[in-house]
């Protein structure tokens, strides 16, 4: 079909994707790279409950106003009627029922409601109601019969028409003689039973929930009504029940989904049974492993032995919620706990390290900690049993928002936004206020009131004695070690025993001085930067350990990493182990478990656990891990006739886990050993060792399967356990601990060879000042430890008890049965290395450490090990994993390569380039998934038969204005160099980027005749007077250094980096020593101060918050396209449809292989995917969704010649990034020295001396890129495709190259994953059609796509463009999001141009939206009577801004302003001038990257002046923990009269600012404190303010300030001088 024909047929998508699903039987299942199971959700909730517990129609009124004004929240596909899903929770509406129920009911409490979902096919929908009758009968419950329930689904789109269930009600009845808690019990046990047996029809008979019995509720006090429905469709769509007037509740909770995907689901959709939750459960693999191994164990106080018949309550077909809901449920029907009680077991707040808890509360989570690990993440789960309790807690992180509001009337309103009943008056509300990280809010309906946090906790923790329980039945694995013997690893350093170890064990020079050195000297992992370009592990000819086969998973979009620096407090490594009891019954026994405080063993407490003689309860069996080298031997690999069916890897494994699992299961007279250490101990001359990791996970797996995983603790005694990722991989997959002992060994030869004193020769006064061994190992182990609360915090996780075992992981070119026998549901998409290929690299090590003669026969061609010579003693090999090294692993950087790309670029040669191309081209067949890719010939053979002339071809410049310079910010390389890549791009019609970090406003005009004044640094380059250093895409990243309303407004593309290749779920840093006076000066910071980049979890931590920073863009640059990017890893493609569906025009999705960022090695080799099986799955899934064509897709990932070019475009792509090899045209050489500013040609430093030496020129890179253009040209020639829009999405021309195998990927499957052709899906007709040109910007995801500044942004009237704006106050409510943010970019794109500075005012009333006055400019003064939710002043830009409650809520005596929450989260986020007065407190992460405007608030949650950079912040309240974390510049004030100064300490506990009291009533900052506190009350009339005026004590205030600031604070309005008094330094913090 012609290109127009489809365009034109593609008007009517929506409608297309509604008949594709309604011919659907269920949403489609893996296509390619779409996997559903990897589809998240984030949502908005809400509950209106009265005190009372009196039922009304108001409450149901009220609270589905409340859904639909949160319906940005939720998400839509293509289909405005096609909503993700919504729902309400309501109490039982006995009046309604009564009259309404077929029969006569009995009294209430004694009859009960199962809301059902049945399937359409009534043959189905009998199966289905037979089933819960039977479980019904079986449980002894009466019947009384079947309601149909009256459903309009007139309004429904298609989508969810497709798979609209019936909709019926059973009613059943309790028994005579029984209780109200065995009622609700049997109900239960009812549901899980028929559930169940449900679940087990979809799995035998394939078939989707469509087809099955779905339980929505089963209740005698609740009715959950929900579906895939938008918010604004529930009352309509159950109309029967919900529309009638006579339904009346005395609660209700609403949930609106937005799902990464839009398959209908109706069973997904929230509330659930007893909960509805805001976020995601990180550990949710983990959990539901936990809760099988548990199994065994669980037996209720109630049910007996028939509990068994409950189980399993997780499934694989439920979400994160509902495996939740399942464990909730368990917990509050077959214990005793309560509702609130198994909350707070499963979400427990930060305890470990919490001076604020009492001691019973610690006891309390430190007991249930040994039963239950944390289901950990970022969360909001609302609960209710519409009876006894509803509230709700948040997660220890508090990353998700909830206000609430305490009314006259005895109501309370609970949501995620305020202002969503706007008929409520301010004179109504009794209280504002928030919930808090770790805190519940609770409602307690017998007693008709709210009931404090602390309340309810010490009222729980107090039930039984936890802590005499703990201190009579638990054991410290360290006090056992304190019995043992110094163990001190061999002395004995000769070449027989030390080097063999550890070359058998995989170690090289490089491990030695790349890793461990850094970690043992400095106590932290070795930095590098430049990316990866080495091979995977998979391709590489290498030997290559277990662990390099995995790549870290990592938080993006659905949810947010955490900081593992400056937000350690909420992080724990702490685990206990060993036995598990019974979950469901409480008792002093179910303590009795072994306390590892850290998971890196040291040899003494190795040896503790060994010992084993005198520990009533606590036996050791170590497993020999080691196999015989005698029948190992394998035939090549390229024997036709081989065959691997007796590989010894595999038989090792399963003799081990036999092993494992009788040792725990014990015998005649032997108890079951409770602890297992897997130890290679034994291998030597004639035994090979299995990897630690294997090891590992198949006795993990194998007693998971067996039920006897929670009956014994789990270590491994590992030689081949040496850095951060092997560590996080041997607990990821289920050990509990590790202990690297030849690893300690290799510390101790380091230093025993002088190599640790060489090392820090500049840090010794004298030899002897060196650390000794024992100094070594600790550093070593705090380096470990730092490095694995990193990666856990990559993925939004704080404990490692629920990191363990949660198989975080990706596994890349590992073979199903390795994956099914050692890391089972870990993903492995494209196959790869079976356990025959593992065991040759296991031979090849050995054999070379021990010098078998058979060595060559077990690998395949290699370098670096084959080749070695050795007479008696193996060398460590240098195989160059981390740098270039001749004859060693394949790099794509080479410097024969950088020299020739350099000379081809520099003299213009298309013979150079190439030959370039081709040597690239070569290395990337071997290293790289594209380069084992090769053209189809058939499809060769008809780009021969088109005989395409080069006329015909799209020319070279129309191809390079689809390229893309990758996203280098200006600091981390050099002004030089950063401007050259900008001109040049600028020259050829393509895009560079700014990077993180502002621009310099003088780039935004032409060099014209600056020539040799603004551009002097340019001299001697080629820039001539029209070129311009202006970058066409402005990046907006987690630091927000520099990004002011100009710099946005005069976008043409804004970027928002959620993640970054070289680190992907990390924050990062520019070292002091880069940020000089220029460049302090575009990131508004301080010269000479490191600036921190925090992770992105400030407002792009869920899908629905970065639609809103998604919205906050658009609405300051309305015609700038708003890119995401991305990293590749397994589930990306779901996240790209909450992206798409978020309104994001471009999607960049870049590889594994990094950039210029510098980066912990780990993170820079271990963590991303390929670029290739990203964006494959993102192109694809995104098709399957029917959003492709919503989105441009951009791919970047060491993409360098003409051939990279064309096989992503091929994949997916529409548009290429290029980064490392750009700046290889520019000069850079690839000494990898980035992070040191020690760049010796200048590129990526900021000194004045080596930046002289830069010799790239714009013509350098301009030539590049022309070149590979031309290149492009002739591979599209050869297709038979005449542009690269032909080309996208055509998997069909490439093939997998049948020279490519190895052993290794002799089982490689990336023809049917990778390269599936996917020209459409079930939500769509015809294949994805390319646009010739990148389409406008899409329109605001608002109704009509207008924003309510419209109303007075004038784009006619250049005379008064604000008029409308007069003296009007303008109500406001929750959806009037982004106010002020459309006025400030016309300011700044209009009305700056023409040279006009105007004042506005513009006055506000209600309550504002998220982002209220975001990028707010100098000209603007904003008010707002009322509150405002998250993110106001977001950016803000000059504005002064106040916001205070109404005058009429104020006159109320009952209300406090001070007491109240006015603004809620990470409020000033990136602010970078002007002055905000907000009476009343702020939520959490208030002034996060303040850097230049003076607050004043009257309260502030955790995290406040959080990476501050500069600016004044006074808090005249109270403020919860980490204040002024990782602040670098500024000064806070603290209105702390009632702290004492170790009370100050505490809330600044870990942080790295100093605190000093403020006592010289004439110092300049007090005389700046009380100017602010006068201004404070001048704008917003605070009562709190006037009354510190009135009896001003300078002593009453803390001022907070960074190291920077200490001697001589450079902010200009304050001083610290030297007779203020300190905080005593004495006390620890």
């Amino acid at each position: 079909m012609l290109f127009a024909q489809r365009r034109a047929v593609r008007a009517g998508l929506a409608a297309r994707q509604a008949r594709a699903l309604a011919a659907l039987p269920r949403a489609p299942g893996k296509v390619g790279l779409y996997d559903p199971s990897k589809e998240t959700e984030n949502c908005g909730v809400g509950l209106v409950a009265s005190l009372k517990k009196e039922p009304s129609r108001a409450i149901l009124t009220d609270c589905n106003e409340m859904l639909v004004r949160m319906s940005h929240r939720g998400g839509c596909g293509c289909d405005p009627q096609s909503g993700d899903g919504a729902g309400m929770l309501v109490a039982m509406p006995d009046a309604f029922m009564r009259a309404h129920a077929p029969w006569p009911l009995p009294a209430q409490g004694d009859y009960a409601v199962s809301m059902c979902f049945l399937p359409q096919d009534e043959a189905n929908a009998a199966r289905s109601r037979a089933s819960l009758e039977r479980a019904c009968r079986q449980r002894g419950l009466g019947m009384l019969g079947w309601r149909v329930l009256e459903t309009d689904n007139s309004d429904l789109g298609e989508a969810p028409l497709a798979s609209e269930p019936r909709v019926e009600q059973l009613f059943l009845t309790k028994p005579a003689g029984w209780s109200a808690r065995k009622f609700e019990q049997e109900l239960y046990r009812a549901q899980a039973v028929a559930q169940l047996e449900n679940f087990q029809v979809m799995e035998e008979e394939g078939v989707g929930e469509d087809a099955v019995l779905y339980i929505n509720s089963m209740s005698p006090h609740q009715i959950t009504y929900k579906g895939q429905l938008t918010p604004e469709q529930v009352l309509g769509y159950f109309s029967g029940d919900l529309l009638r007037e006579d339904f009346e509740t005395h609660l209700a909770l609403v949930h609106s989904r937005f799902s990464t995907n839009t398959f209908p689901s109706w069973s997904r959709a929230q509330p659930l049974r007893q909960m509805c939750h805001n976020g995601e459960i990180n550990t949710l693999r983990g959990n539901k492993n936990w809760m099988r191994a548990r199994q065994g164990l669980l037996r209720s106080p109630y049910l007996g032995d028939d509990t068994a018949k409950l189980l399993p309550v997780t499934s694989d077909e439920m979400s994160d919620s509902g495996n939740f809901d399942g464990v909730l449920q368990l917990l509050t029907n077959e214990s005793e706990k309560s509702l609130p009680e198994a909350a707070m077991i499963m979400v427990p707040e930060a305890w470990q390290d919490n001076d604020g808890l009492s001691e019973s509360k610690k006891a309390f989570y430190e007991y249930h900690s040994c039963l239950m690990e944390p289901w950990d993440g970022p969360a909001l789960i609302a609960f209710t049993d519409s009876h006894k309790w509803i509230g709700a807690t948040l997660d220890r992180n508090g990353l998700r928002p909830v206000r609430y509001y305490v009314t006259h009337d005895d109501r309370v309103l609970v949501s995620s936004e305020v202002g969503v009943i706007p008929w409520v008056t301010p004179d109504e509300i009794k209280l504002r206020s928030r919930l808090e990280p770790g805190k519940m809010f609770l409602v307690d309906l017998e007693s008709g009131r709210v009931v404090p946090d602390s309340e309810i906790k010490e009222t729980v923790a107090a039930a039984k004695p936890y802590g005499e329980w703990l201190a009579e039945n638990r054991v410290f694995l360290s006090d056992w070690a304190k019995l043992q013997k110094p163990v001190e690893p061999a002395a004995d350093f000769d070449d027989a025993t030390t080097a063999r170890r550890l070359v058998m064990h995989g170690y090289t020079t490089e491990t030695m001085e790349t890793l461990l050195a850094p970690m043992a000297i400095g106590g932290k992992e070795g930095f590098g930067s430049m990316g990866n370009d080495a091979a995977l592990a998979v391709l590489s000819a290498e030997p290559r350990p277990v662990s390099d086969y995995f790549k870290q998973l990592f938080a993006q979009v659905t949810n947010p990493p955490i900081d593992p620096i400056r937000e350690e407090l909420v992080m724990s490594l702490v685990c206990p182990v060993g036995p598990e009891s019974n979950l469901l019954d409480a008792g002093a026994e179910n303590c009795a478990r072994l306390v590892v405080e850290h998971p890196v063993l040291t040899p003494e407490e190795l040896a503790a656990l060994q010992d084993d003689g005198n520990r009533d309860g606590w036996s050791c069996a170590t497993v020999d891990a080691t196999f015989p080298r005698h029948g190992a031997d394998l035939p090549p690999p390229d024997d036709a006739n081989a065959s691997s069916s007796d590989v010894a890897l595999e038989a090792a494994l399963a003799s081990i886990c036999e092993q494992a699992a009788a040792a725990v299961q014990g015998g005649l007279g032997r108890p079951g050993a409770t602890i297992l250490v897997l130890s290679d101990v034994l291998a030597g001359p004639d035994r090979l060792p299995v990897p630690t990791l294997l090891a590992v996970g198949a006795v993990h797996q194998h007693l998971l399967k067996t039920g006897q995983r929670g009956k014994a603790a789990l270590f491994a005694d590992a030689g081949d356990v040496k850095e951060v990722h092997d560590v996080a991989l041997a607990v990821g997959f289920g050990a509990d601990g590790v202990c690297p002992r030849v690893a300690y060994e290799a510390l101790a030869k380091l230093n025993a060879d002088g190599l640790v004193a060489a090392r820090m020769r500049n840090d010794l006064k004298t030899l002897d000042d060196a650390p000794d061994d024992a100094e070594l190992r600790k550093a070593y182990r705090k380096a470990l430890a730092k490095g694995l609360l990193k990666v856990m915090s990559k993925m939004g996780i704080s404990t490692l008890q629920s990191y363990k075992g949660a198989q975080i992981f990706e596994a890349l070119g590992l073979h199903p049965d390795v994956v099914e026998t050692c890391f089972s549901g870990t993903p492995s998409r494209i196959g790869g290395a079976n356990f025959d290929a593992l065991q040759r690299d296991v031979v090849a090590l050995h054999d070379h450490a021990w010098g078998a003669a058979t060595k060559k026969l077990q690998t395949d061609k290699a370098g670096a090990w084959t080749n070695v010579t050795h007479d008696d003693v193996p060398q460590l090999p240098n195989p160059g994993q981390f740098h270039y090294r001749n004859g060693g692993e394949l790099h794509l950087n080479t410097p024969a390569g950088m020299t020739a790309l350099q000379i081809a670029t520099k003299a213009n040669s298309r013979d150079t380039f190439r030959q370039y191309c081709d040597d690239v081209d070569a290395v990337n067949a071997k290293s790289t998934l594209r380069g084992i890719l090769r053209w189809r010939p058939e499809a060769l053979e008809k780009g021969r038969a088109a005989g395409l002339t080069l006329d015909e071809i799209e020319p070279a410049k129309e191809i390079v204005k689809r390229f893309v310079t990758g996203a280098m910010s200006l600091g981390s390389i050099s002004r030089e160099s950063h401007e050259a890549l900008v001109v040049a791009m600028n020259a050829l019609g393509g895009k560079s980027n700014t990077g993180e970090g502002g621009e310099d406003p003088v780039r935004n005009d032409p060099v014209g005749d600056k020539r040799d004044t603004t551009w002097a640094h340019l001299r001697g380059k080629t820039v001539h007077a029209g070129d311009i250093a202006q970058s066409a895409i402005r990046q907006v990243a987690s630091g927000r250094f520099g990004v002011t309303a100009s710099y946005l407004a005069g976008a043409s593309q804004i970027e928002i980096k959620v993640a970054q290749g070289a680190k992907p779920g990390e924050g990062g840093q520019l070292p002091g020593q880069k940020v000089d006076s220029y460049i302090a000066s575009v990131r508004a910071a301080t010269e000479g101060v490191t600036l921190i980049s925090p992770p992105p979890h400030h407002d792009i931590y869920s899908i629905e918050d970065l639609a809103q920073l998604i919205f906050d863009l658009k609405a300051v640059a309305p015609d700038a396209r708003i890119s995401v990017k991305l990293v590749s890893i397994v589930g990306i493609g779901t996240v790209a449809c909450g992206v798409a569906k978020a309104g994001a025009d471009v999607i960049q999705i870049s590889g594994h292989d990094g950039g210029s960022g510098a980066a912990a090695i780990s993170s820079i080799k271990h963590a991303g995917g390929p670029l290739e099986i990203g964006l494959a799955e993102v192109h694809t899934t995104l098709v399957e969704n029917g959003l492709r064509d919503l989105v441009t897709l951009r791919a970047d990932g060491g993409i360098r010649t003409g051939a990279d070019v064309v096989k992503v475009v091929l994949l997916g792509a529409e548009e290429i990034g290029f980064g490392t090899v750009a700046m290889v045209a520019a000069g850079c050489v690839m000494a990898r020295v980035c992070h040191t500013n020690n760049c010796p040609v200048g590129v990526a430093t900021q000194k004045e001396k080596l930046r002289a030496r830069v010799r790239g020129e714009p013509e350098d890179v301009t030539r590049y890129f022309e070149c590979v253009a031309d290149e492009v040209a002739d591979i599209l020639r050869s297709l038979g495709l005449s542009s690269l829009r032909d080309a996208v999405g055509r998997v069909d021309l490439l093939e997998l190259a049948d020279d490519a195998a190895l052993s290794k990927t002799s089982r490689f499957d990336v023809e049917s994953v990778v390269l599936k052709p996917v020209e459409w899906g079930p939500l769509g007709e015809f294949p994805f059609d390319a646009p010739a040109t990148p389409p406008p910007a899409r329109a605001l995801l608002s109704p009509g796509g207008h924003h309510f500044d419209d109303r007075y942004v004038d784009a006619t009237n250049d005379e008064d463009p604000y008029h409308a704006l007069s003296s009007e106050t303008h109500w406001l409510v929750n959806t009037d999001r982004a106010v002020g943010a459309r006025l400030a970019g016309d300011i700044a794109r209009r009305q700056r141009a023409k040279g006009v500075v105007r004042a506005v005012d513009a006055a506000y009333a209600g309550s504002a939206g998220q982002s209220f006055a975001a990028f707010a400019v100098s000209e603007m003064n904003i008010q707002l009577e009322g509150d405002a939710n998250d993110y106001v002043g977001k950016g803000l830009s000059g504005a002064k801004v106040a916001i205070f409650p109404p005058r009429s809520a104020e006159a109320n005596g009952d209300f406090v302003a001070k007491d109240s929450v006015i603004i809620g989260n990470t409020c000033l986020y990136g602010a970078t001038s002007g002055k905000f007065f907000a009476a009343g407190q702020s939520g959490d992460r208030f002034g996060v990257r303040n850097s230049g405007v003076q607050a004043v608030i009257e309260g502030a949650g955790d995290h406040c002046c959080e990476y501050m950079t500069n600016g004044i912040v006074v808090v005249l309240g109270p403020t919860g923990i980490n204040v002024g974390s990782g602040m670098t510049g500024g000064v806070a004030y603290l209105y702390a009269p009632d702290l004492t100064d170790d009370e100050v300490l505490a809330k600044l506990k870990r942080t790295n600012v100093e605190p000093r009291r403020v006592v010289d009533a004439a110092s300049p900052a007090a005389q700046s404190l009380k100017s602010l506190l006068e201004q404070h009350v001048e704008a917003t009339g605070s009562k709190q303010a006037s009354a510190i005026l009135a009896a001003f004590k300078p002593a009453d205030f803390v001022q907070v300030i960074p190291p920077s600031e200490v001697p001589q604070p450079k902010n200009n309005v304050v001083e610290i001088v030297e007779d203020e008094s300190a905080v005593p330094a004495a006390v620890s913090r």
